[in-house]
């Protein structure tokens, strides 16, 4: 008979649960471990002192001031976090169509990253490389007739690059999506004389739409004026696309590579980690956080249990860091249970 299926063996020879019996055995033979040198930390600086300032989209998240950042970066780097990404929210005085305050060495980042790197040295620091905190339209780029130009916006970028290593920044993170852009900074790094800089290129970014309470927290969603990104960033429907974007960013010299958002494109994590075995990052987004932060607000959700499956499930689809929001509390639930 073609379609005859022998009986299994009863009864079973195979017997999975014994792994699973007890809390010991399943640690031992955990495929997958999450610890807090898993983490990168997203913060938001603002102007002032002594200041912070709530995001409302995002709970417990919050705008600070350099001093208050630098205590709390301090304190996130003994739970053994190694960096903070650092994002500025810019005075809407100082935003411009060309955004050139990008390439102020006195800029609210610049500040930033000489405040954290004299207090926490041995704190790693990644910063953002794009126009988006800057400019007065919203765009990560310049705006010409209407459409966001590449090779003029490479340009501001590579000293927007050049002006953040020089204050100190340990990782160059461009999140822009523009075309060459990391070959083009690679080469402005070394010929400035940061040559030991990495580069952490937002290699495969999409236009998604879990970036809202991001553009809420840096001050960019009202410049944007309902405007989306989607001839820069990456269209959701598309996966070999991210393929060919990471090829070409590691090419021009990245050293690391992520996907952004995460969860929503663990698939396209998992090929990226697949095909080219280079260090590969994720980064859970704010629309991601607020998600699991609300539904947990309403009881739906164990938040604790739901946090750490959430970040577990990027290690297991091969990321090497997860940039989260989570991550001073992911660190103390690790750390201490």
């Amino acid at each position: 008979m073609d379609n005859f299926i022998p009986a299994p063996a009863w009864p079973p020879v195979a017997r999975p649960r014994r792994l699973r019996r007890s809390p010991w055995i399943r640690s031992l033979v955990a495929e997958n471990t999450l610890s807090p040198s898993d983490l990168i930390w997203p913060v938001f600086v603002r102007e002032g002192a002594g200041t912070r300032e709530p995001v409302v989209s995002m709970p417990g998240v919050e705008r600070l001031s350099i001093d208050l950042l630098v205590e709390a970066a301090a304190e996130a780097h003994g739970l053994g976090i190694q960096a903070v990404a650092l994002f500025p929210v810019t005075p809407a005085e100082r935003k411009t169509p060309d955004g050139v305050e990008a390439v102020n060495p006195e800029n609210l980042a610049c500040r930033a990253i000489r405040a954290l790197k004299h207090q926490v040295p041995s704190l790693g620091v990644i910063c953002d490389v794009a126009l988006d905190p800057y400019t007065s339209h919203g765009h990560d780029g310049l705006v010409r007739d209407g459409y966001v130009v590449n090779d003029p916006t490479v340009e501001v970028l590579c000293k927007q690059a050049v002006t953040q290593a020089r204050a100190g920044c340990d990782v160059i993170a461009p999140s822009d999506m523009m075309d060459g852009r990391i070959g083009a900074i690679r080469k402005a790094l070394d010929l400035a004389g940061y040559d030991q800089v990495a580069i952490l290129s937002y290699a495969a970014k999409y236009a998604s739409a879990f970036y809202g309470p991001f553009r809420d927290a840096v001050g960019s969603a009202a410049n944007l004026g309902g405007a989306d990104k989607k001839t820069y960033q990456m269209d959701p429907a598309n996966a070999e696309e991210a393929l060919r974007e990471v090829a070409l960013d590691l090419a021009e010299g990245a050293d690391m590579v992520m996907v952004k958002p995460g969860m929503p494109y663990l698939d396209i994590l998992t090929r990226v980690k697949r095909q080219f075995e280079v260090p590969t990052f994720a980064y859970q987004v704010s629309g991601e956080y607020a998600m699991l932060t609300a539904a947990a607000a309403n009881g739906w959700l164990d938040h604790d249990k739901a946090m750490l499956e959430s970040l577990l499930s990027f290690k297991r689809a091969g990321a090497d860091g997860i940039l989260t929001y989570f991550a001073p509390k992911a660190a103390r639930l690790l750390r201490h249970g």
